[in-house]
């Protein structure tokens, strides 16, 4: 497996390995499972991006709820019906 390096500060650091430590985990396991969840929620943003660059001329209110990993759509609109110019 290829390895990289990552530089952290002496209060990251710290942090990280508190925030292990009460996890469970080990500091490696740790900041593994953090860059996982980012990728993740990156992926996940960009699925919705999609969708929004295939509905253009319409807006989206939505909110996301990291807990439970679902993002709501609250009220979707027309960009004309909201007072935006056409393009």
């Amino acid at each position: 497996m290829p390895t990289t390096t990552i530089r952290l500060s002496d209060e990251l650091k710290a942090r990280v390995a508190n925030a292990a430590e009460c996890a469970g985990t080990s500091a490696h396991s740790f900041i593994l499972a953090a860059i996982a969840e980012k990728a993740e929620q990156r992926d996940r943003r960009r699925g919705f991006d999609d969708v929004a660059e295939r509905m253009r001329g319409y807006l989206a209110l939505y909110r996301y709820i990291a807990e439970i990993d679902s993002v709501f759509v609250l009220a979707v609109r027309s960009q004309s019906e909201a007072g935006y110019a056409e393009r």
